[in-house]
Protein backbone atom coordinates (compact mmCIF):
# COMPACT_ATOMS: atom_id res chain seq x y z
CA UNK A 1 0.00 0.00 0.00
CA UNK A 2 2.78 2.66 0.61
CA UNK A 3 3.29 3.10 -3.13
CA UNK A 4 -0.01 4.41 -3.54
CA UNK A 5 0.18 6.79 -0.71
CA UNK A 6 2.95 7.66 -2.04
CA UNK A 7 1.53 8.37 -5.54
CA UNK A 8 -1.04 10.17 -3.82
CA UNK A 9 1.41 12.63 -2.18
CA UNK A 10 3.45 13.01 -5.18
CA UNK A 11 0.02 14.03 -6.62
CA UNK A 12 -0.50 16.58 -3.93
CA UNK A 13 2.84 18.04 -4.08
CA UNK A 14 2.79 18.40 -7.60
CA UNK A 15 -0.86 20.22 -7.33
CA UNK A 16 0.29 22.50 -4.81
CA UNK A 17 3.53 23.49 -6.72
CA UNK A 18 1.33 24.37 -9.82
CA UNK A 19 -0.99 26.42 -8.02
CA UNK A 20 1.83 28.93 -6.64
CA UNK A 21 2.76 29.52 -10.36
CA UNK A 22 1.81 32.13 -12.96
CA UNK A 23 -0.78 30.72 -15.04
CA UNK A 24 -1.03 33.21 -17.81
CA UNK A 25 0.50 36.55 -19.33
CA UNK A 26 -1.34 39.68 -17.28
CA UNK A 27 0.25 42.53 -19.73
CA UNK A 28 -2.21 44.50 -21.81
CA UNK A 29 -2.17 43.93 -25.45
CA UNK A 30 -0.25 47.79 -25.43
CA UNK A 31 2.67 46.26 -22.95
CA UNK A 32 3.10 43.57 -25.53
CA UNK A 33 2.71 45.57 -28.71
CA UNK A 34 5.68 47.99 -27.13
CA UNK A 35 8.04 44.75 -26.05
CA UNK A 36 7.86 43.27 -29.09
CA UNK A 37 8.77 47.02 -30.86
CA UNK A 38 11.38 46.86 -28.04
CA UNK A 39 13.06 43.23 -29.45
CA UNK A 40 12.57 43.65 -33.08
CA UNK A 41 14.52 47.22 -32.55
CA UNK A 42 17.48 45.17 -30.46
CA UNK A 43 17.37 42.57 -33.69
CA UNK A 44 17.76 45.31 -35.91
CA UNK A 45 20.70 46.74 -34.38
CA UNK A 46 22.32 43.34 -34.31
CA UNK A 47 21.81 42.52 -38.07
CA UNK A 48 23.03 46.36 -38.96
CA UNK A 49 26.43 45.52 -36.78
CA UNK A 50 26.34 41.76 -38.65
CA UNK A 51 26.27 43.14 -41.64
CA UNK A 52 28.40 45.89 -41.37
CA UNK A 53 30.94 43.49 -39.70
CA UNK A 54 30.38 40.97 -42.84
CA UNK A 55 31.45 43.81 -45.12
CA UNK A 56 34.39 44.91 -43.53
CA UNK A 57 32.85 48.32 -42.27
CA UNK A 58 32.84 49.72 -38.80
Amino acid sequence: MARGNQRDKAREKNLKAAAGKKSKNTASGSEQQKAKEDAAAIMRAKQAAADAKKSGGT
